[in-house]
């Protein structure tokens, strides 16, 4: 991909799944990045596979729902790389106790919505805003965020994690049209189940079954289909890209 090597890029959630698939593609593709997560010695992992490939990247703990710590994870990049270009936001709480506590409005928990939201959409808007000054000042940037196809389904579950995905729809239209004329473009990536580690673990065979007889292609997700839409959309070959939030689902989903 053009105009990714030697970028300096902040992957926000890139301990296991989509972000460390996006880290090690971004590395590959000639990237300095920086590897934040909450779970640190997943990070370091991530960190410790791309340099043992000849990339380069460090690893920092950092917590979505705490807005210093999400300004601190962007000062790292600054510190080590001298700035940053670019920005994956791809973290979410999918932990038991938010995501699986999200049950519909009759069995709706406040404490679980407002965790949901304070990590899913505000922890966003916390990163994008700490890097902006940054892009501002050099005249560019690119920032990727990742949603859910969960955002306009309608499951009979989870309305705070849907929610929190269709704000980030909307925040990532903002910011593309708020600062698109500062040539920062901010694009977003709405994932089918991707079998992460998380998938792996807590998706039945049954429920994988059902997710497959809805595509039109014959496999579910892996975190290197998003990777290389997450990378595709912060290089220069989607330079006229912006405001954008594609499906990457295998074809479970046609909108226009």
């Amino acid at each position: 991909m053009r105009g990714l090597d030697g970028k300096r890029v902040v992957v926000a959630g890139g301990a296991t799944g989509i972000g460390a698939a996006t880290a090690e593609r971004l590395a590959a593709e000639g990237s300095r990045v920086v590897v934040g997560d909450i779970n640190e010695a997943g990070a370091a992992a991530t960190v410790d596979r791309i340099t043992s490939a000849g990339g380069t990247a460090i690893a920092t703990r950092f917590d979505l729902g705490e807005e210093a710590s999400v300004q601190a994870l962007i000062r790292v990049a600054v510190d080590a790389y001298g700035g940053i270009d670019a920005l994956a936001n791809v973290g979410a709480d999918l932990s038991p106790e938010t995501l699986g506590r999200d049950g519909d409005l009759l069995e709706m928990d406040t404490a679980v919505w407002e965790r949901t939201l304070r990590v899913n959409l505000i922890g966003y808007a916390h990163s994008i805003r700490a890097a902006l000054p940054h892009f501002q000042a050099q005249g560019a940037g690119a920032i990727v965020n990742t949603s859910s196809g969960a955002a306009f389904v309608g499951e009979a579950v989870r309305p705070a994690y849907a929610a929190s995905k269709a704000g980030i729809n909307t925040l990532t239209r903002h910011v593309a049209r708020r600062f698109g004329p500062e040539n920062i473009r901010c694009n977003g990536v709405m994932p089918g189940l991707v079998m992460s580690e998380t998938a792996l673990r807590t998706t039945s065979e049954e429920f994988q079954a059902q997710m497959r007889a809805g595509l039109t292609l014959t496999r579910l997700g892996r975190p290197d289909d998003l990777a290389s839409a997450i990378c595709f959309l912060l290089s220069e070959d989607t330079s006229w890209v912006n405001g954008q939030v594609w499906n990457i689902d295998g074809g479970g989903s046609f909108r226009e």
